[in-house]
């Protein structure tokens, strides 16, 4: 789910009505995009969720939706078939992308909300032949439903309104994901800070306690602790391809900033591993950040 609008597209649009329904999570919003005919962006009480394009589901519009997909892209070969677990689910973005990019995919998506989910489906449909299960469950709950080394990816998109839910932010909860994933599979989780960063640097510790190598993309003045935003941990026990991710994340139009090795390591300036008896939600985001 998307905190920050950090989004452009180009095409022309217009002439549809915004959706408005009332969901578990608080009242959703369906808008169209001005920019392209078949694009919506998806919003919980104002706050932008998720954006899909119907007609193109590999334009990712927001940049922690491109940060992801490129994760995705990088989990396998090219178009060689995933099992894909997202906990979170909004509009269904990255589960669409991979559905298209990596056909035959089995995904399995986490996502409490019945009602969104119902809206979803129903005002944006999935691709034909999406092999896309979603489940009303807690996140961490379906993790602990999922065999061991089921997944080649995992994709944790957690808020309770704007905020990470503490139980998703834990060493323990890690260890869960550790036991879904095949050797070598993906961890990837989109976090929001501001400064002083206490949030992401304990994530940051958090996996490298738990994963052999861990890297975090985020906008640079995210990084220097300058705004409030989204970072990408990505985590796993084998070696990132660290330059191809820079390499990517350099390319797109909001360019990130990516942290691995020692350089990772020292931005989290001694953070303490989180447990679940130490966790907490992440910080609710400064009033105005969405407009």
């Amino acid at each position: 789910m998307a905190r920050n609008r950090q989004r452009r597209a180009g095409g022309a649009g217009g002439g549809r009505e915004t959706v408005a329904e009332p969901v578990g999570g608080g009242l959703a919003r369906l808008t169209p995009d001005p920019d392209r005919a078949d694009g919506w962006e998806l919003s919980l009480d104002g706050a932008p969720q998720s954006h899909v394009d119907l007609a193109e589901p590999t334009r990712l519009a927001f940049a922690y939706q491109r940060r992801l997909g490129h994760l995705a892209d990088l989990a396998a070969p090219p178009w060689q078939p995933v099992n894909a677990l997202h906990l979170g689910g909004g509009g269904l973005t990255l589960a669409r992308y991979i559905a298209v990019t990596r056909p035959r995919s089995t995904q399995q998506v986490a996502e409490p909300d019945e009602r969104l989910t119902a809206l979803v489906r129903r005002a944006l449909p999935l691709p034909h032949g999406a092999r896309v299960r979603v489940r009303a469950a807690d996140a961490r709950e379906m993790l602990g439903r999922v065999p061991d080394g089921w997944a080649d990816l995992i994709i944790s998109d957690v808020f309770d309104g704007t905020r990470t839910p503490a139980h998703c932010t834990s060493a323990e909860f890690l260890d869960e994901a550790r036991r879904v994933l095949r050797p070598g599979g993906w961890y990837a989780a989109n976090l929001t800070d501001g400064p002083p960063l206490a949030h992401l640097r304990g994530q940051v510790a958090t996996a490298l306690s738990r994963f052999a190598a861990a890297g975090l993309a985020a906008d640079p003045a995210v990084l220097r602790g300058r705004r409030f935003g989204n970072g990408i941990l990505c985590a796993r026990d084998a070696a990132l391809p660290a330059d191809e991710l820079t390499r990517r994340f350099a390319r797109d139009p909001h360019a990130a900033r990516l942290l691995t090795g020692r350089e990772l390591a020292d931005f989290t300036a001694g953070a303490p591993v989180v447990t679940d008896t130490t966790a907490v939600a992440s910080p609710l985001p400064p009033a105005g950040t969405f407009g």
